[in-house]
């Protein structure tokens, strides 16, 4: 699909921040007999709304289409398990949730966040558009629904379920094509009391970072503070406090409420972050403009020690098998007789190939039998966590490598 006006004010998108060229699907991995065929792409480009400063994506597949089965299960990392384990404790103390509140959560996946709650026995639905994925949440005893979050879907459950106290929705704002739809419908699902808390990377993070990677087809839009602001605002709903997370390289998490709730007042916090954007220059296009230069220059510098340590015949394995790997490693133009394999303790990537490159998914135990001597880290944002997991990577001198927001040696 391709929209030519912008997702949410509908004015014309002209400004071209970022190219990324031609991509396949970045979670649209392989079987072996696929490998011969043509794969399916589209043009990978940024624009920015000059009106409301929407970064967003002209070109993109249906969600229909790309969520019919997903490959990414939340509950495969251990960090981030923590992160939705530690919000559920904070949040169900804030909130005074109970066994007479109701939880929701868009885009539930696996049931990773949703256990937390339902472990202090808070009523819980989730909602989660990939079938499969919908099927393993339900088989954990996580009331999933196999469903895309819109207004149509939130008035039908406003008349057979109770209003929200709680909505969640953790990075899935980023991949909604009619914005204005999804969020009437966060305001239709919330009672009078509620709060609804979003999770997306930030738009400030991803561009001072150079964190191009994140960029594809799946991620519709990047949200700065002010931006999300304006969109909440014309729904009659409220940022009423925000915070800086590290997760995915640099995330805010808003909370939101209804305008009329004047029982919760606006923390400071958002008036710093929405001043911190202006003084770095997210509400001017000339921010933009140096962002493509930066990312040329990340490749420039990979593929350089790329072709060096492949002169001296070393072993260059990678480490996952992320969305954001293949958006890198296909701008780089990397294919599977520059890097052996990658590794990925995803049982349902396992066995399957990256898209694009046709590089190879093994399983981490792998890494012992071939013994590389570099491993690419695709999925930066976990690094800490996948050096401790593959430590033993040391015992035969072999290197980490991180390319984002630069490249970097270990």
């Amino acid at each position: 699909m391709k929209n030519d006006k912008c997702r949410f004010c509908d004015s014309e998108l002209d400004e071209l921040i970022l190219d990324l060229g031609e991509m396949p699907l970045a979670n649209s991995f392989l079987e072996e007999m696929e490998l011969e065929k043509e794969e399916f792409t589209l043009p990978l480009q940024m624009y920015i709304c000059k009106n409301c400063f929407l970064v967003q994506l002209k070109q993109f597949e249906i969600p229909e289409k790309i969520f019919l089965d997903y490959a990414y299960f939340s509950s495969y990392s251990s960090s981030w398990l923590e992160h939705a384990k530690n919000y559920a404790d904070r949040i169900t103390k804030q909130l005074e949730l109970n066994k007479n509140s109701f939880v929701l959560e868009i885009a539930s996946n696996d049931g990773y966040l949703l256990q937390y709650f339902k472990n202090k026995e808070i009523p819980v639905l989730g909602i989660e558009p990939a079938e499969n994925i919908a099927k393993v949440a339900n088989e954990k005893g996580i009331n999933t629904l196999n469903e895309f979050f819109s207004l149509t879907l939130a008035k039908k459950l406003s008349m057979s379920e109770r209003s929200a106290d709680l909505i969640i929705g953790n990075n899935v704002f980023a991949h909604v094509p009619e914005i204005n739809n999804f969020v009437e419908g966060l305001r239709v699902m919330l009672n009078d009391n509620g709060v609804i808390t979003l999770e997306f990377p930030h738009l400030l993070q991803l561009i001072e970072k150079n964190q191009f990677d994140t960029i594809y087809h799946e991620h519709l839009s990047y949200f700065s503070l002010n931006t999300v602001k304006t969109i909440l605002s014309s729904h009659d709903l409220e940022i009423f406090d925000v915070e800086e997370l590290s997760t995915h390289g640099g995330s805010l998490r808003i909370f939101v409420k209804h305008k009329k709730n004047s029982k919760m007042k606006i923390s400071i916090n958002v008036e710093d972050i929405l001043e911190k954007e202006k003084e770095n220059g997210l509400l001017e296009i000339s921010f933009y403009k140096n962002f493509s230069d930066n990312v040329k220059k990340i490749r420039t510098d990979f593929l350089e020690f790329l072709n060096g340590v492949k002169n001296k015949n070393a072993k260059i394995v990678c480490y996952g098998a992320p969305a954001k790997g293949n958006t890198f490693l296909n701008y780089c133009k990397i294919d599977s007789r520059m890097i052996s394999f990658t590794v990925d303790k995803n049982p349902h990537k396992q066995g399957k190939f990256l898209p694009g490159t046709h590089i190879s998914i093994k399983d981490p135990s792998e890494l012992m039998n071939e013994k590389p001597d570099y491993v690419i880290i695709l999925p930066w944002n976990l690094e800490n966590e996948i050096k401790n997991e593959i430590s033993f990577v040391r015992d035969w001198n072999g290197k980490f490598v991180i390319v984002i927001p630069e490249v970097r040696i270990s």
